[in-house]
């Protein structure tokens, strides 16, 4: 299987955005692209064009430290890209078995539980959604109703229009997220899903397409994030991400407000809103042997308490009526309601 990324597409995404001026280089003659030549990214980089070339063209088996880090000064590379680099360059020199399914650890999802008036997901490889509480299924959308293949973050904010609404600031966002797609990549290129929403995205969005061509490349961390709730209107909310010691590919993402503000006003609302049921302990997306039970019959009203606009968001992911709701099982013994699609 083709890799979602490799070390030469980035180098030449990298080398094409530099401009010559600014480098002191003289131009002579036209330029048939944008960008440094590659004779003139070696000679900044102190290594043979030869050498050079076929590093962009993958046919360098293995490339040194020293050089690498030589490329990624000449490149101007900050350390985010430097590190996706290193690790793209490190996974031409090794193979990797494929990484077991992602479950989030009891602990965790105790932790999860316990935050009654903040907003949390888990988050995991690809940016696929492990589970959350019910106030960031409040916060976001009703992940319930959402198909577990489909539980995607970046996959909803390109497909799913209720976060173009959600999020004022839609495409600031979402290329943020396409920058923690591609760092991720560096890690895992030869992830035969993350291959499968790549290219799904690039089909269903042109916006995705142009810019994961760009190579963009970001650690996810911490910042503020605006947000325009459907029912509490604009919130300004600080997005802290904590990834596991033990799992670095997880990460515990939350969403507090500053307080005395009108947004931990408004967090406060939505946590007294929020209908306990949008709390499932689904399955681990990956897990092959996922079984659910049976649908059982249920008292609506109780399981779906309606709430306005919030309830009217998740219709847009084609659900008709409150989600039937059957009690889960599973090993752990830890997973309690799931919802049916």
């Amino acid at each position: 299987m083709a890799a979602v990324t490799d070390l030469g597409q980035f180098l030449r995404a990298r080398r094409a955005r530099l401009d010559p001026a600014e480098l002191g280089l003289a131009s002579f003659g036209r330029r048939r692209v944008p960008g440094l030549r590659r004779e003139e990214l070696a000679q900044l980089a102190g290594v043979s064009v030869d050498y050079y070339t076929r590093m962009e063209q993958s046919r360098v088996r293995a490339v040194s430290t020293d050089v690498l880090d030589a490329v990624a000064r000449a490149l101007r590379l900050d350390e985010d890209e430097k590190a996706h680099l290193h690790h793209l360059a490190a996974h031409r020199t090794r193979s990797r078995p494929p990484a077991p399914p992602q479950r989030v650890r009891p602990a965790l999802r105790w932790l999860l539980e316990s935050l009654t008036t903040t907003p949390a997901l888990v988050l995991g490889r690809r940016m696929d959604i492990l589970a959350w509480n019910p106030l960031g299924a409040a916060l976001f959308v009703d992940f319930a109703a959402v198909p577990a293949p489909h539980r995607n973050l970046l996959r909803l904010m390109f497909l799913d229009e209720s976060f173009r609404d959600l999020l004022p600031n839609w495409e600031e966002c979402v290329r943020e997220n396409v920058a923690y797609l591609r760092m991720d990549a560096g890690h895992h290129p030869d992830d035969p899903q993350l291959a499968a929403l790549v290219g799904e995205l690039s089909v269903k969005s042109d916006q995705f397409r142009r810019w994961w061509a760009e190579h963009p490349v970001r650690r996810k961390t911490s910042g503020l994030k605006q947000f325009c709730h459907p029912l509490l209107g604009p919130m300004e909310l600080a997005a802290e991400t904590l990834r596991l010691s033990d799992d670095p590919s997880q990460a515990l993402v939350t969403y507090t407000a500053q307080p005395g503000t009108p947004s931990a006003d408004a967090l406060l609302i939505l946590a007294l809103a929020a209908p306990t049921h949008l709390n499932p302990r689904p399955a681990p997306l990956e897990d092959p042997e996922r079984v659910l039970p049976p649908e059982q019959p249920v008292d609506a009203r109780r399981v779906r308490p309606e709430i306005g606009p919030l309830s009217r968001r998740a219709s847009r992911h084609g659900r008709a009526g409150p989600p039937a709701v059957a009690a889960g099982s599973s090993d752990d013994g830890l997973r309690g309601p799931s919802t049916r699609w």
